[in-house]
């Protein structure tokens, strides 16, 4: 029998793993996630979860879900639908289902198909497959409960802790039919749980069970998988998350500029893990402080920017709103400051583990006061390292507070990243005082060609000042209430971040597009996927994302009049259509514009484009 299994070699294969929030999908899916990169692959993911704490088990409130696309090159995008569902139990099937492909394999738990299951899931009827216009020959149905235990029998291990490892099972299956190699899978729980071999050694077992299910059962599903790598680029690689990288990149940039790294953070989702990421490095230098709020946390950044060190904030939307007060005293300041804004859905509490677009407005103008601050915006999970080493730099140099917008797509998606050296990346050069200037020194003193002040660091000998939240006088540093001085200090700092050099705005596709798509941020893969799609269907389209949002790039005009149709995509209402009709002449594009807290679907954007186009 297992002689007449057929090897097919895909492309693209995309993943999604579904169950109660405590059954272990994210684990899974990360499993798989890093051991696809490990071999080379393009991956990119979605951890799609709830936001209760634990919703009542089987409920269909409480589905938590990780999809993953991995692919032979390059992967942009998580994937619209699903080759393969693994639905741990009836509610996972009846929520998820929705975002399979008509021919999608289906593996699930039929232990946790029982009536009472049903009844949780509002199944009509026990032919729960038939209810949902399932084929059953696509399905997959173990008993993956009752394996487990068997597996675990004699381990010792009790049942709440055996339940613990049906995810490990579902992963073995899920290894078997992609050809995935099982001693990468036991190198990942062994360094997990090293402090609880026992527990490494039972999901291993587990793994190795579903595997060998997969093998013994193959009639059932005629072909098994395998994702070959092309244009392999030597190197070390790892499966990152937006978060992880952020934190990475705020490391790298210390490193580089020679100075301590300080976060001021207040736990909040989905921001907590940088946070939790930056915590482990003390060795690098690193130093975190868990606030007792938000407003705690970006002041004491503000401090420690101001003894000398390179200084963070991270949050999201509900806590910018909270730290702008003191944000606002950097930019009075003028001190260097990365405040990261991983946005979630809102107003108020919102959909905290859902993502959007919807702070950018509040990023730009959201403070009291004429308050300009660079805002740059991460395209993907492996660009949040580039884009936090970016906003330091632009931090350090210019001597300003940066905004780093990310969202929770690129935050908790992951993507396969390849470590650069400390030697590729960009020299950073903080803007101290000089020598001359020491005795005769003042906080406001600017460098003609960038206005940008000169930093003296307290306890530096010969350059003792003050500043604080007063407006002061530009030539003296004293406290001043004069008109004409404040009028000329707010255009001193709106004209320092204006001089910013950022890069010019790239366009990827056709020189002659009838259609330019244009985003910002983390919807970059999706909308580079949909003007892949229109091009292959016979369309001439182009796309323009920008990452550097103030200030635009110098040819932000030019690019956007060149174009008879512009259409503006986001996740939001319209934020950056506004923003760009504001600063461009003449401006008036199409707009595309969802607020679902979910990525964009690509079939979609093509539809919509293609209507654009047409009209």
């Amino acid at each position: 029998m297992s002689e007449q299994l057929e090897i097919k070699e895909l492309d693209q294969v995309v993943v999604r793993f579904s169950g109660d929030s405590g059954d272990g999908m994210q684990l899974a899916g990360n499993i798989f996630s890093t051991v696809s990169a490990t071999v080379g692959n393009g991956i990119s993911t979605f951890p799609d979860y709830p936001a209760d704490i634990r919703a009542p088990q089987g409920s269909l409130t409480g589905v938590s879900g990780f999809q993953v696309h991995i692919g032979q090159g390059k992967v942009y995008t998580p994937g619209d639908l699903c080759d393969v569902l693994v639905a741990m139990n009836a509610a996972a099937l009846k929520t998820q289902y929705r975002y399979a492909k008509p021919q999608a394999t289906i593996i699930i738990d039929t232990d946790s198909f029982g009536p009472s299951d049903l009844k949780k899931a509002n199944f009509q009827t026990t032919d729960y497959l038939g209810e949902m216009g399932i084929d059953p020959d696509r399905v997959v149905a173990c008993p993956l409960t009752k394996m487990v235990k068997d597996c675990l029998a004699d381990s010792g291990m009790d049942n709440k802790a055996v339940l613990k490892c049906r995810n490990m099972f579902a992963l073995g299956l899920v290894c078997w039919l992609f050809n995935r190699d099982l001693s990468l899978v036991a190198n990942f729980l062994r360094e997990k749980f090293a402090k609880k071999p026992a527990i490494a050694e039972s999901n291993i077992k587990v793994v190795q069970a579903g595997y060998d299910y997969g093998h013994n059962v193959h009639a059932s599903v005629p072909s098994t998988y395998r994702i070959e790598t092309k244009d392999k680029v030597k190197g070390r690689y790892m499966d990152i998350t937006g978060n992880k990288a952020t934190a990475y990149g705020l490391i790298a940039a210390a490193e580089k500029a020679g100075l301590k790294l300080y976060l001021g953070s207040y736990p909040i989702t989905p921001a907590t893990d940088i946070l939790h990421e930056l915590s482990k490095h003390k060795s690098c230098g690193v130093i975190t402080v868990q606030c007792e709020d938000e407003i705690s946390g970006c002041a004491s950044a503000i401090g420690a920017s101001f003894a000398g060190a390179l200084a963070a904030t991270s949050t999201s939307g509900p806590g910018i709103c909270l730290k702008s007060e003191a944000m606002n005293l950097a930019v009075i300041d003028e001190l260097p400051l990365v405040v990261i804004d991983v946005q979630r859905g809102g107003p108020s509490t919102g959909l905290p583990t859902k993502s959007e677009q919807t702070d950018l407005l509040q990023a730009l103008y959201g403070r009291n006061g004429e308050s300009p601050m660079p805002v740059i915006a991460a395209t993907s999970p492996t660009n949040c390292f580039d884009a936090a080493y970016a906003a330091c730099k632009i931090a350090l140099e210019h001597l300003t507070p940066v905004i780093l917008l990310t969202d929770a797509f690129v935050a908790n998606g992951s993507a396969a990243w390849k470590l650069p050296t400390m030697e590729e990346l960009p020299s950073i050069h903080p803007h101290y005082v000089t020598e001359e200037q020491r005795g005769q020194y003042t906080p406001y003193e600017r460098d003609p060609e960038t206005l940008v002040r000169y930093w003296a660091i307290p306890g530096m000998e010969g350059y003792t000042h003050i500043i604080g939240g007063l407006e002061k006088d530009g030539k003296t540093g004293a406290i001043s209430t004069n008109p004409e001085n404040h009028d000329l200090m707010c255009r001193l700092r709106a004209e320092k971040v204006a001089r910013i050099p950022v890069p010019d705005l790239q366009v990827a596709g056709d020189a002659d597009a009838d259609l330019l798509i244009v985003g910002f941020g983390g919807t970059y893969g999706h909308l580079y996927s949909a003007m892949e799609e229109l091009r292959l269907k016979g369309h001439k389209a182009a796309l323009a994302h920008f990452q550097y949002i103030n200030p635009l790039p110098a040819n932000t005009a030019a690019v956007l009049n060149k174009y008879k149709k512009v259409v503006v995509a986001e996740q939001n209402l319209g934020q950056l259509a506004s923003y760009l009709r504001s600063k461009v002449d003449g401006f008036v594009p199409y707009q595309y514009n969802e607020v679902k807290g979910q990525p964009f679907v690509v079939s979609e954007l093509v539809k919509a484009f293609e209507d654009i186009i047409n009209e």
